[in-house]
């Protein structure tokens, strides 16, 4: 029983010095490829803007085949050769208390983001959508692709697409967090 309650154990999302943080979940199926490799990415990318103590960032799979797995290999490897680390990452289901505890929950695809809309708690009220919806570059893509039974190629395309919309979320969540520096102004 004690093994079953770690696997099932929400891993710690990274913890913010502001008690207000805004929290963003990335969900996909089995919490291996794609909404690891967009946790990675959109920490890395707050970092980078300074917000990482802002926004907190944590990823879940609508389903539990892998809970407490590594990310998939090949990405892993892909992600490190851009510079984002994935390794530490372990798969976790999604949880029923993620809909009230977290701010966001961005899917990679439209079947998880049913999935979400289908099973979303009376009362709770996150922001529900897909990922791509912040994309600037890749504005004509609606999903990120499962790239599981593919090539690692698959994954490459998954990091171009995840790139470009963390992008566009950071720059979204920059504007909208309270205090934020606005461009070419004070907060």
């Amino acid at each position: 029983m004690r093994k079953l309650r770690e696997l099932l154990r929400m891993a710690p999302a990274e913890e913010s010095a502001w008690p207000d943080a805004t929290r963003v979940l990335m969900v996909c199926m089995g919490n291996i490829c794609r909404s690891p490799v967009a946790e990675g990415v959109l920490r890395a990318k707050l970092r980078q803007a300074g917000l990482h103590t802002r926004v907190v960032v944590d990823s879940a799979g609508t389903h539990g085949y892998h809970a407490g797995e590594p990310p998939d290999p090949r990405a892993i490897r892909s992600a490190a050769q851009r510079g984002y680390e994935l390794a530490d990452l372990r798969a976790r289901p999604l949880q029923t208390e993620d809909f009230t505890r977290f701010d966001w929950l961005l899917a990679m695809d439209q079947a998880n983001l049913a999935w979400l809309q289908s099973r979303l708690p009376e009362g709770a009220a996150p922001r529900l959508g897909l990922l791509m919806a912040h994309a600037r570059r890749h504005a004509d893509v609606i999903e990120v692709p499962d790239p599981y039974y593919g090539a690692a190629a698959g994954f490459e395309r998954v990091l171009d697409l995840v790139e470009d919309a963390c992008d566009g979320l950071v720059a979204g969540l920059a504007a909208s967090l309270p205090g934020q520096p606005r461009e070419g102004g004070h907060a």
